[in-house]
């Protein structure tokens, strides 16, 4: 028996297909638009980072050495001095200038200042010897690293055992003429009226250093009292960094350790840890934060522009871990899912969930150690309705 198929049943029953494949195609879930990126290898440098303020390496704050009416200060914040220019004059409040206590008081700070400049110079030529040989140990290091007697460990070590001394006697070296300053500045105090110039009336109050006058704190003519500030000096050539790192940040960084200088209206520039200060202080941050700091030294590895001054704001950044050939994933790829690490890697136009160890990351970079591979895609910023299998497809850039 033969079946015939009338042309209106053949109509409405391809009709009928095709409104069927319309509605599976209508309501077949679309694939979701999301932004991807890729697993790959390179370098990953972890830093710290925090603000700080330059500040001249050698700074001198000339003071007052006796009690008296200060004159007007012709000189001027920027102006350059020589050592030993008068930069003050003081007229004595009393012709006697100090009194019997007061001068007893003054020869015993003059006497500790001599002692103190004494300890500087016994510390400049223990901290030279210890240059001295840094010096020749790295030479030999180098010449058995040249004839492959040593390993290169070695030869990094001895290479940041020369910088630190080579620190540690320039600072040796400021050390003593800062006690040389204060020894000056005790024996000023000392001065008898035989000695005072001008009439035996004034006292000329001299540059400690060569430099430039930072800042002036007393403008204005007004009395002054014995030891208070009137200006300081310094060189703003021999500029250095110091920035408040947490303590919990601090303890990461290791003298020698390579830094950024930014946020200082230019270019970054290169730096290098001198000191991390063994002595942590209180600060309260702006939002009320009790926060425990730690002073970190940094010197710039090239002049610094001359724009930059004595007591700028700037930003540093110190590199505390280096991974030169690094399993990465950017951060943004991961989240929290049932107390562990996960992703959402993009598999056939899929996203399927793997959990994942991570390990260090600098804030846009994170370090894979497992479950994930080089060259698998991840979604990025994954929102809370993304589920295991959901069909993606990658958004196209604005």
């Amino acid at each position: 028996m033969r079946l015939r198929w009338s042309f209106r049943t053949v109509f409405w029953g391809v009709a009928a297909l095709v409104l069927a494949v319309l509605l599976l195609l209508a309501f077949r879930p679309q694939a979701r638009p999301v932004e991807m990126a890729e697993v790959s290898r390179g370098e990953l440098v972890v830093q710290v980072r925090d603000e700080g303020r330059t500040r001249v390496r050698e700074a001198y704050v000339v003071s007052a050495p006796l009690a008296g009416r200060l004159l007007r200060i012709g000189n001027r914040a920027g102006e350059a001095v020589e050592a030993g220019e008068v930069v003050a004059i003081i007229e004595p409040s009393d012709p006697t200038l100090l009194d019997e206590r007061t001068r007893r008081e003054t020869q015993a700070a003059a006497r500790s200042a001599e002692a103190a400049l004494a300890l500087s110079r016994e510390e400049q030529r223990r901290a030279d010897a210890q240059l001295a040989h840094a010096r020749r140990e790295a030479d030999r290091i180098e010449r058995l690293a040249a004839s492959g007697f040593a390993a290169r460990s070695a030869l990094d070590r001895v290479r940041l055992d020369l910088a630190s001394a080579e620190a540690a006697a320039k600072a040796a070296q400021a050390a003593v003429g800062v006690r040389a300053a204060e020894l000056e500045a005790a024996r000023a105090r000392l001065i008898t009226p035989d000695q005072i110039g001008s009439g035996g009336r004034s006292v000329e109050i001299r540059a400690p250093a060569a430099g430039r006058i930072l800042r002036v704190l007393q403008e204005s003519e007004s009395v002054v009292a014995t030891g208070a500030p009137i200006l300081e000096v310094g060189d703003p050539g021999g500029l250095e960094v110091v920035a408040e790192f947490l303590s919990s940040d601090a303890v990461q960084v290791q003298p020698g350790a390579e830094a950024l200088i930014d946020a200082w209206g230019g270019a970054a520039l290169p730096g290098r840890v001198r000191l991390v200060e063994p002595f942590g202080f209180l600060k309260v941050s702006a939002l009320g934060v009790e926060e425990q700091r730690v002073n970190v030294v940094i010197d710039f590895q090239q002049p610094p522009p001359a724009g930059l001054g004595h007591g700028y704001r700037v930003e540093a950044a110190v590199a505390v871990w280096r991974g030169r050939d690094v399993l990465r994933a950017p951060v943004a790829a991961l989240f929290r899912r049932d107390g562990q690490w996960a992703v959402f890697e993009v598999e056939k136009g899929r996203a399927r969930l793997r959990q994942v160890e991570a390990g260090r990351n600098n804030g846009e970079w994170v370090e894979i150690r497992s479950g994930l591979s080089e060259g698998d895609v991840v979604v990025l910023h994954p929102d809370r309705e993304l589920s295991d299998g959901d069909r993606v497809r990658r958004r196209a850039s604005s």
